[in-house]
């Protein structure tokens, strides 16, 4: 969310960085709900200067005998007890009024973020490794015969409907071996500490992480009032919502491996074949909590983290930093991560690591106090994918398939797979 004094201190600067994101002036309309706010605000502290005094002389004037004195002021009290009443809930509203047209603003572009339209105008800043001659037509994951024995698609679909997926065998062990790789090496190597968290959330935990109002429509709300999560994202950064960090306990970097689901809403049609966008899946993200000066350098060592795990698995990817028109609501600046899949001939997002700076701290009040003195301040928040677990499951099948349908797997995943490093034509791990 954006502090409105920001605002009120350059309008021209505020309107300009929407510009780059494709939209519309918006300072005039705010400073005007700001000022209808400021003017209650100011009418109501005056009644309630006038209250007080008048509060003060209804004795005197009591004690002096003045009948018709005592009488005015106390009916002055009276008035100005629902005149001030009326004024605060003016006010109250006015904050509301505020409030929401604050947060339904998106946040402002870092200045290096390339500007453009939508994704032909990203930049690809870093490719590593080659993608493999196979030598023979590469098929999709869910057409490899020694896939198809353990993914069903079928028998999700009799349960739960479309963009579902049921994993079983040999295909559930590596998708299982593969959230536990990641893990441990963000663990053991990265320094995150890791989480479990819930899956179910309440109102305030999902719009101080700017996924309400804004993303209601793209995640499932339960009858009870839950949001199930389309990320532990929301979990782990709101996990300091509220608090006043000491600076020496920044930066805190987290890391979580959960259930995750998205309603997929306005994406008819696309990627409909196979489990590369499901209502359920499953993620291991990291969210970091920085110092202000510090996060564009967690930034570049969060996309390093979620990199380095595909460099372990030899997965060729490339790496792109979004263009303003292409960035999330709360990003100020996006690396995304985008895997090779031979079956589909081109690379496909695997991993988005965001710094939202200060905007999300904003909304769920998440400060630290600076080691020398003065007052709290802000923290920022950045989050990514490292990586989508299901994502990285195709990219692990499409790229060791073999002419004869078998899947050989990457030794990485040897330690979490028992040693057993080839999925058969038949389906068996071996």
């Amino acid at each position: 969310m954006h502090d409105i004094r920001t605002i009120r201190d350059d309008p021209a600067a505020f309107d300009a960085a929407l510009a780059r994101r494709g939209l519309a002036p918006m300072s005039s309309d705010l400073l005007a709900l700001d000022e209808a706010r400021r003017a209650k605000v100011t009418a109501a502290e005056a009644a309630l200067a006038e209250r007080n005094a008048a509060s003060k002389e209804v004795g005197a004037a009591k004690g002096r005998g003045d009948e018709a004195e005592f009488e005015r002021l106390r009916a002055l009290v009276a008035s100005k007890k629902d005149e001030i009443a009326r004024l605060e809930e003016e006010v109250r509203e006015a904050d509301t009024a505020l409030r929401d047209a604050l947060l339904e603003i998106p946040n402002l572009p870092d200045a290096d973020v390339p500007d453009g339209a939508d994704e032909a105008d990203n930049q690809e800043v870093n490719r590593w490794g080659t993608p493999r001659e196979m030598g023979f037509k590469a098929l999709e994951h869910f057409e490899i015969p020694g896939v198809v024995p353990g993914m069903d698609f079928e028998t999700a679909a009799k349960l739960s409907g479309s963009r579902f997926v049921m994993l079983r065998g040999a295909v559930a062990r590596i998708h299982r071996g593969l959230a536990q790789f990641m893990l441990d090496t963000h663990v053991t190597e990265n320094g995150l500490t890791e989480h479990m968290t819930p899956v179910l959330v309440r109102d305030d935990a999902m719009l101080g992480t700017d996924k309400l109002p804004k993303f209601g429509d793209e995640s499932f709300l339960t009858r009870e009032g839950y949001w199930l999560i389309p990320t532990s994202e929301v979990t782990l950064t709101y996990s300091v919502a509220g608090d006043v960090l000491a600076e020496a306990d920044l930066p805190r970097r987290m890391v979580a491996h959960t259930l995750c689901f998205r309603s997929e809403a306005g994406s008819a049609g696309r990627d409909t074949a196979g489990m590369l966008r499901q209502h359920q899946f499953e993620k291991v993200e990291m969210v970091s909590v920085v110092h202000p000066d510090q996060s564009r350098a967690e930034l570049d060592r969060m996309t390093r983290c979620a990199e380095d795990i595909l460099e372990r698995l030899g997965l060729p990817y490339r790496t792109i930093v979004l263009c303003t028109g292409d960035m999330g609501f709360g990003a100020k600046r996006t690396h995304d991560i985008e895997v090779w899949l031979p079956g589909q001939g081109t690379y496909r997002e695997i991993s988005s690591c965001s710094t939202t700076g200060d905007f999300q701290a904003r909304r769920m009040n998440a400060r630290f106090k600076p080691s020398a003195g003065g007052k709290p301040d802000f923290v920022h928040t950045l989050n990514g994918s490292g990586l989508a677990v299901g994502r990285c499951l195709i990219a692990v099948l499409e790229n060791g398939q073999q002419a004869d349908g078998s899947v050989v797997l990457p030794e990485a995943l040897g330690p979490w797979l028992g040693g057993k490093l080839t999925l058969t034509a038949e389906g068996e791990l071996v």
